[in-house]
Order: C-alpha cells, then structure tokens, then sequence
C-alpha cells in the first residue's frame, strides 16, 4: 500500500487537506500508487462508470468506453468528443469582447483592451460547469491544449494496467 490513504486524497481534492500535509506531499517521493488511488478516488465522485483514464481538468476526463473509444467527459455524464479532437469545439463558448464585458468580471481599467486580448469561457453545454478560460488575441484560434499519450503514460510512468470497462 502507498503512503498517503484513500481518505487523505480525497481531502486534497477536495481542497481540504492541511497545507503541511500538501507540502509534505509536494516535497517527498512520488509514491507509484498514488495515481491509482487519485483516479479511483476521481471515480467515485461521478454518477457513470466509463472507467476515467485521465483527468484533464476540474471537470472533465478521459474515459474509457465499452466501445473502446476514448472520450472527453465531463462530471455530469456529458460526452464532448474523442480525446483527440479538442473538446472546446464542442462546448458552449462566451467571449469577452467588449469592455462591457470585461467589466463584468475586472474592475475599470484593470481589463485587458478588447483590440488586444479577449477571455474565451468555456461552458458544459449539459451542466453548464466552467470547464476552461483562454485570454488570447481576438484573432487566434481556439487552443488545443494537449493530447495525452494515455497508453505511454500507462505503460511507461503509472506502470499499471488501463482499467477495464465494466
């Protein structure tokens, strides 16, 4: 068995572990279970049992389907796309274009200038959960942000088996 518990993993995300107890974790050697034990605490927050491979965010996940296909989840069940196309081409987008709309969230004068900068939100269209924010010149493209080599990050760093569907 690793170092830290079940119970200690789902206080750190939950955000309610001790702040010694995160340095701690920070500072020592990474414990070859640790990410096991993270992904099946991962697991047991959601209501679906496609097995989560990776998570890619607060609320989103790749998961494992019974079709063998990997997919983009998000917490509340809602399936984007294939894991490597990028899922905010299919999510609900709000731009912040406009200082009207910078102001909602920055105080006067402290926004960025919509010629030079907007605030791309990215929304679950089932859930509506923020899932992303990308603060980028108005012309550039939408940022895909990685796309994970889940069956190297198995074999060569986790070293444990991808879970099985169920």
């Amino acid at each position: 068995m690793g170092k830290y518990s079940k119970q200690v993993i789902n206080e750190l995300v939950e955000g309610t572990l001790e702040w010694y107890q995160i340095k701690e974790m920070m500072s020592s050697y990474k414990d070859a279970e640790r990410f096991e034990l993270y992904r099946e605490v991962m697991q047991s927050r959601v209501d679906w049992d496609d097995p989560i491979l990776l998570p890619l965010g607060l609320h989103l996940y790749i998961v494992q389907k019974e079709n063998g296909k990997r997919m983009v989840k998000c917490d509340c069940g809602h399936e984007f796309c294939d894991y490597k196309e990028n899922w905010k081409l299919h999510a609900n987008v709000f731009v912040r274009d406009s200082e009207e709309k910078m102001n909602e969230v920055y105080p006067k004068l402290m926004s960025p200038d919509p010629e030079w900068q907007v605030i791309r939100e990215y929304y679950c269209p089932e859930c509506a959960s923020q899932l992303e924010v990308e603060a980028v010149t108005p012309w550039y493209p939408v940022i895909h942000d990685f796309e994970p080599d889940i069956d190297a990050f198995y074999n060569d760093w986790v070293k444990v088996p991808l879970p099985k569907v169920k």
